[in-house]
């Protein structure tokens, strides 16, 4: 029986301080997700937004620190319980996006790992088995140490995790898990190598002949027949083939030409200044930005290209009230928020490639 115990705390433990972790090392991330739940949920749900940052640090502090206590056996009765209440929460919520999947993914160990809605579920299931089996238990686990010393410890706990989540948040994540990290080539990664498989499609036409609709395929259709007449057609998704990291990357200059190809070809270096909100960047980081692009102007080898999904008026409205002479293009705001974490954000390329990400705290926008 002891032995089973320690295998179930283990396990237990671990997921959820593995969970816990990757989530903390980018909370802006989680706090994303959050605000994807309340939105999708709508109504009374999205009067809580606003406060997905500190939910998402407090619901991962906690997650870090019951998977903890768990392990080391640290005010087990207690963090057993706080781990069956949590599962009693999530099993259900996890059933739910199952069955009616309104999001694509749970993020339930954030971009570091990413899960099937169904897989997800069965998971919780498991834990939640495994939960209640170690909070029945529990009667029978003995301290280790002190109640006064199980305390401290869960302080330093709770302490030590806020203060990561912290850093993380105040500066980029320690560990990029996103698609777009450095090394990375933006073109290669939107490619489909040669030789992998494509998605394969089932493509069926559908024609009308005296009131009839009738379905065809490609090999048989009425191809000729006059008296026939095309309605519509339907593509089902036969087979899922290769997919590329990268899908939704794409630059638009102010008069809506797309130059996405022209930034990621490009041999010399660019400048991507990522604002995927400029409203919620300050004056003094937008006036900032245009230190940078001035220092570009006067290099041949450099480009620049500030980067935002805001509005045209949004643009307009900030160069009036701040002066500033810098181009915009746009893209997608959720594409520009998985970048970089970080609102201004700088990315370097060349050629394509991602050579460095500053945080707008960690960038020198002084250097001459």
């Amino acid at each position: 029986m002891n032995i089973l115990l320690l295998v179930l705390r283990l396990i237990f433990g671990g997921i959820f301080v593995f969970s816990g972790f990757v989530k903390l090392i980018d909370p802006l991330g989680s706090s994303y997700k959050i605000q994807e739940y309340l939105t999708t949920f709508g109504g009374f749900f999205e009067i809580f937004a606003p406060l997905a940052l500190l939910g998402a640090i407090g619901l991962c502090v906690v997650e870090l620190v019951i998977g903890l206590n768990i392990i080391f056996n640290i005010r087990f009765r207690l963090s057993a319980f706080g781990g069956l209440l949590f599962m009693l929460v999530f099993t259900p919520l996890t059933l739910y996006i199952a069955i009616a999947e309104p999001i694509s993914s749970c993020g339930c160990f954030g971009d570091a790992f990413t899960i099937t809605n169904t897989q997800t579920f069965v998971k919780n299931v498991f834990l939640l088995s495994m939960i209640i089996v170690l909070f029945i238990a529990s009667k029978r686990m003995r301290p280790v140490f002190t109640p006064a010393i199980e305390w401290i410890v869960t302080t330093i706990f709770i302490l030590a995790a806020t203060i990561f989540a912290l850093h993380n948040y105040r500066n980029l994540p320690i560990i990029d898990f996103r698609p777009y990290k450095v090394g990375v080539n933006i073109f290669e990664a939107m490619s489909i190598p040669e030789g992998k498989p494509r998605d394969e499609y089932k493509i069926t036409l559908i024609y009308e002949k005296n009131g009839v609709q009738q379905e065809f395929t490609l090999e048989n259709f009425p191809r000729g027949e006059t008296d026939w007449v095309f309605v519509d057609q339907k593509l089902t998704l036969i087979s899922r083939g290769y997919q590329p990291s990268i899908t939704d990357f794409f630059i638009e200059n102010e008069f809506f030409d797309d130059i996405t190809e022209d930034v990621l070809t490009f041999e010399g270096y660019t400048y991507l200044v990522i604002m995927y909100n400029i409203n919620s960047a300050s004056d003094r980081q937008i006036l900032n930005v245009q230190k940078l692009y001035n220092r570009t102007r006067r290099s041949e080898n450099t480009r620049f290209y500030a980067l935002t999904g805001s509005s045209a008026d949004d643009i307009e409205n900030v160069r009036n009230r701040t002066g500033i002479t810098y181009p915009f293009a746009t893209s997608n705001p959720t594409t520009l928020k998985t970048i970089i974490r970080s609102n201004p954000g700088v990315v370097l390329l060349k050629n394509g490639t991602i050579q460095a990400k500053w945080h707008w705290r960690n960038f020198d926008w002084e250097r001459r």
